[in-house]
């Protein structure tokens, strides 16, 4: 039974939950334990919550009592360390803010706690969550559950590793480029960024810029992630760039009323990918083509001509200093870790080149609505690799040299437009490791999104690529 509940999902738990074939004492009970035994291994989760247990014998006499239960009523969720958690540390991996306890949870926590979920601990980051990789002066590197020697990404990689590993259900990660997809992608989870503005940021580091940033649902299924997202998203009238009232039903799997149109691409414009990438994005093509959906292969010119990932390391170094120097001001150089050592020695973008990154901006998303004019949804990579080794500065991708922020080169465009994301795993590497595709949407379709990702996790499922048998050497 301990086995059968670490590996399910939160939708799964939470109807155990409310049938009483377990109780949320007990669920508890299997993650502390199965963090217990891996954490030390894998270094995912930094801060266990004191009222963790307290909290599930509550829910429990709730079920007991008859009470309305909400969706995720008694289930275990961990939460990003840049996340602010009432009366849980947030330290956002920096010594800096060493014992730092928020007075009040983050708009996202404090949804996922209406709905019942129950706060179990915070998982590690890189330094002010900047970083593809999860390690940081305070509280050290995350393994990857996969191979320990390999990371399980960043900046949401202590996330990705706790869910993979099964010391947590579900979980909150945030998204500047690549933090909760690319994560996702490397330890073979399921996680979505979803439009800009649907989820308050409210609560989470930096308060500015925030036109980036994104925080989102990481799970095991793709019925996990649609819940978590109609949970969370809609205005909390704090964060001003969250403005959008999503209608959204949590149902997945149901069928829009006429044929669907997608296209799948690879590049050009996306940076070099893997041949074994390539074939596993032409093999969900293929699945959905199976499937009934009309699918071709197809290119997005304004991805050509304006390399996202060039654009936005332009635009983001002159908005994101100002955040490094106001949270480093005064502190002692050994109290840095690389990325913002880095960060704070970028040289300013000259205001000509930054101009042109902002009407490159505009250019690539006008490019996407043309595309999403004869489109309902893109397939593509997430990573153009299977999970790297530690410490890895550059890479050979298909023949081309490349430095480690090549990662980013299909994620960082939804970034850029804010278009909405899911990662999900669709593949295997020649070395065993998880390989993920992408299924991107127009602006607030996270719906078909999720209609898209339920066609491609049934097909996923019968290849044997369900979160179940997700890192088989860390059961018991």
């Amino acid at each position: 039974m301990t086995d059968d509940i670490v590996f399910s999902d939160a939708t799964r738990l939470a109807e155990m939950i409310r049938t009483k074939e377990v109780s949320p004492v007990e669920i508890m009970a299997a993650h502390l334990d199965r963090i217990e035994v891996l954490n030390p291994r894998i270094n995912a989760i930094v801060t266990l919550a004191h009222t963790a247990r307290e909290a599930a014998r509550a829910a429990e006499a709730a079920v007991m009592a008859g009470e309305e239960l909400g969706p995720l009523h008694g289930v275990p969720f961990t939460v990003k360390d840049s996340i602010d958690t009432a009366g849980v540390s947030t330290q956002r991996g920096s010594p800096i803010f060493k014992g730092r306890v928020p007075d009040t949870d983050a708009t996202s926590v404090a949804r996922m706690k209406k709905a019942g979920g129950i706060l179990l601990a915070k998982s590690n980051l890189p330094e002010f969550s900047y970083w593809i990789e999860s390690d940081n002066l305070l509280s050290g590197r995350t393994n990857n559950p996969w191979d320990l020697t390999r990371t399980p990404g960043g900046s949401s990689g202590g996330e990705s590793a706790a869910i993979a590993a099964g010391m947590s259900p579900i979980g909150l990660g945030t998204d500047l480029a690549i933090s909760v997809r690319g994560p996702a992608a490397q330890t073979g989870i399921t996680s979505m960024k979803a439009t800009h503005g649907s989820i308050p940021m409210t609560g989470i580091w930096p308060r500015a810029p925030r036109r980036f940033w994104h925080v989102g649902p990481m799970g095991r299924s793709v019925r996990d992630i649609a819940l978590a997202f109609s949970l969370l998203a809609g205005p909390d009238g704090h964060d001003a760039a969250s403005t959008i009232t999503t209608v959204f039903d949590a149902g997945v799997g149901r069928a829009p009323y006429r044929q669907l149109r997608v296209g799948w691409m690879v590049g050009p414009g996306l940076g070099p990918v893997d041949p074994e990438v390539v074939a596993t994005v032409k093999a969900a093509a293929e699945a959905l083509g199976n499937a009934g959906v009309f699918v071709e292969h197809v290119g997005i010119p304004a991805l050509e001509r304006d390399f996202a990932l060039d654009v936005f390391n332009r635009l983001h170094v002159m908005e994101m200093k100002p955040a490094f120097e106001q949270a480093t001001a005064g502190r002692h150089p050994d109290e840095l870790y690389t990325m913002a050592k880095t960060m704070l020695s970028l040289p300013d973008t000259s205001m000509e080149s930054f101009i042109d990154a902002e009407q490159a901006v505009e250019r690539i998303r006008d490019g996407f609505a043309e595309y999403f004019s004869h489109y309902d949804a893109l397939i593509t990579h997430v990573l153009p690799i299977a999970a790297h080794k530690h410490g890895v500065s550059s890479f050979v991708i298909d023949g081309q040299t490349v430095d480690a922020t090549y990662l980013q080169g299909a994620t960082v465009p939804l970034n850029l437009t804010g278009l909405p994301g899911l990662a999900m795993r669709f593949g295997t590497s020649r070395e065993g490791l998880p390989i993920n595709i992408q299924v991107v949407g127009k602006w607030q379709a996270e719906s078909t999104v999720i209609h898209i990702a339920s066609l491609l996790e049934a097909v996923s499922s019968v290849r044997g690529l369900r979160p179940a048998n997700m890192a088989p050497f860390m059961r018991p």
